[in-house]
């Protein structure tokens, strides 16, 4: 109950401050950063792995990370103020790594879309479309919603359903907190202060203290390629 509380009260703070912002897209209220300006990809590069990131040397990271940047962002560009990829190529990363963080964005996919949101760079919280999903493939998941930590072995069910229709902005508020993450969907409560598990990392390994946040390059459901689309991704580090 304590942290249903603790989250209400910066859900209606959080409200307040980005009522004042809407009228100007992708300019962040007070106390946020803009991750991303409107106008060009200024401050994001091409996704790697953080994992294998983490283990490489300086020189071997330049050169991965020029191979997967000359791969990746020709399929991520700019219309009108929104974030749009094209369909291919792979995950946008901040080139910039954050700990604990309050991370707002407002995204869109097409019919059958499938997508996500990486924190520290470990995968993910959901996007989807939960309405078309196959009945045969996803028979478990009919009906859940997005913003689920999708990648958890457990508590990776959404508390309830609450994305606008394929084609409608959706919009995700997201704190991060040691390894403890919560999620508002469209303002409702979808994830409430749930460990994300180490993805990719040894067993009983704990998080890395700090990652990038990355935007996740999906084939739709049925294999097909898919636009994405971002816009308004704020981001407020908080302490260690």
């Amino acid at each position: 109950m304590r942290n249903l509380l603790i989250l209400t009260a910066l859900t209606l703070t959080l409200a307040t401050a980005f009522a004042g912002a809407e009228d100007k897209a992708n300019t962040p209220p007070e106390g946020f950063i803009a991750l991303f300006n409107g106008k060009d990809l200024a401050g994001w590069q091409a996704a790697l792995p953080i994992h294998r990131r983490l283990k490489m040397t300086a020189e071997k990271l330049a050169a991965a990370q020029k191979a997967a940047d000359e791969k990746v962002l020709p399929h991520w560009h700019v219309e009108d103020g929104v974030l749009v990829n094209d369909g291919q190529g792979d995950n946008l990363a901040t080139a910039k790594d954050y700990g604990n963080f309050e991370l707002h964005l407002d995204w869109k996919i097409e019919p059958k879309g499938d997508s996500g949101v990486y924190l520290r760079g470990i995968p993910q919280v959901l996007i989807w479309d939960s309405d078309s999903l196959d009945p045969k493939r996803f028979a478990k998941d009919l009906g859940k919603g997005s913003g689920s930590l999708w990648n958890n072995k457990k508590d990776n069910v959404p508390l309830k359903r609450a994305d606008k229709a394929p084609g409608e902005w959706n919009t995700f508020d997201i704190v991060m907190k040691g390894d403890k993450v919560s999620v508002k969907l469209n303002g409702e409560l979808v994830v409430d202060n749930v460990a994300l598990e180490n993805v990719g990392g040894a067993s009983g390994e704990p998080l890395p203290a700090k990652g990038p946040i990355e935007l996740q390059r999906h084939p739709k459901q049925d294999g097909t390629l898919g636009k994405l689309w971002f816009k308004n991704i704020y981001l407020k580090e908080l302490p260690e």
